[in-house]
């Protein structure tokens, strides 16, 4: 217990960083052929994310997204949410990271500034309530946005084609920027930057208090 209240960030930085980098393993155990041990971290993970393969990074491919238009050319019912859970690459497309592009944001940001935190944690002042929650507040808007859109079918709702965006910015960037999830693409943008706002603010608030518990 002495160890663990002097040294706990590196049990955290150990722990989680196992925890979040697995993911990034899955793709890699099909790339060598091990897929057993590859499938079994795809299943893990997948009580905790939707894994729907259109939000997911690829590795060992030629991109590191897809869109369903891609994807569906390679025979998946794309207006199916199971499928495109299942749907974890090939050969040629690569193989996805086995959670989705919001939880690699989310979570390696987490770890990312956990680490970052322990040597400046006494120069830091803690954040109030009210701080982490503006933080956590613009991925609740686009996780919740995104869940009502996909009520409307998968690649058919208001934040599929964001016309929306496109008519209050005159349509100033290219139409890849407006529509799907692929990489540049604004919903894309809009999960990376939103996921580290989560990290960096759950650290923030969180890690004071878990210091002063520990201690």
């Amino acid at each position: 217990m002495k160890f663990l209240s002097k040294y706990w960030i590196v049990v955290f930085g150990i722990a989680f960083g196992i925890y979040t980098g697995l993911p990034f393993l899955a793709p890699v155990f099909m790339r060598i052929g091990w897929s057993n041990a590859g499938n079994a971290i795809y299943f893990i993970y997948s009580f905790l994310c939707h894994q729907m393969s259109q939000r997911s990074f690829f590795l060992f491919g030629p991109k590191l997204t897809y869109s369903l238009a891609e994807i569906k050319a390679t025979g998946q019912n794309t207006s199916n949410f199971l499928a495109l859970r299942h749907f974890i690459g090939n050969s040629a497309m690569g193989w996805k990271v086995a959670w989705s592009d919001r939880m690699v944001s989310m979570f390696t940001s987490l770890w990312f500034f956990g680490l970052l935190w322990w040597p400046f944690r006494k120069r830091i002042p803690k954040l109030p309530i009210w701080g982490v929650v503006l933080f956590m507040l613009p991925m609740a808007v686009d996780g919740g946005t995104h869940l009502l859109s996909d009520f409307a079918g998968i690649g058919l709702g208001f934040r599929d084609t964001n016309m929306w965006l496109a008519i209050l910015s005159h349509n100033v960037f290219r139409p890849e920027f407006y529509n799907g999830d692929t990489w540049g693409s604004f919903n894309s943008i809009l999960r990376l930057l939103t996921g580290i706002l989560f990290g960096l603010g759950l650290v923030w608030f969180g890690f004071p208090y878990v210091n002063d518990a520990v201690s």
